[in-house]
């Protein structure tokens, strides 16, 4: 339990939020590309796009409470 304020929380906040808002730009930016293929593949592209930005969320977290990636 932490006993004092720590700058890592809002920090990682913050981080998180403009991290997604990049993430979501360069899909936004890649939908032509994506557009232009047959609907099944858009549809498994956007599942793995929606799915991978998840993986590193559990280390970062950590991070955010700890100070430590694992």
């Amino acid at each position: 339990m932490r006993e004092k304020p720590t700058w890592r929380i809002p920090f990682g906040i913050l981080m998180l939020v403009a991290g997604l808002a990049l993430y979501g730009l360069a899909i936004a930016a890649a939908s032509d590309w994506i557009g232009m293929l047959p609907v099944l593949v858009q549809t498994i592209i956007y599942l793995v796009l929606g799915i991978i930005w998840l993986l590193p969320l559990r280390r970062f977290l950590i991070w955010m409470e700890t100070g430590h990636w694992g």
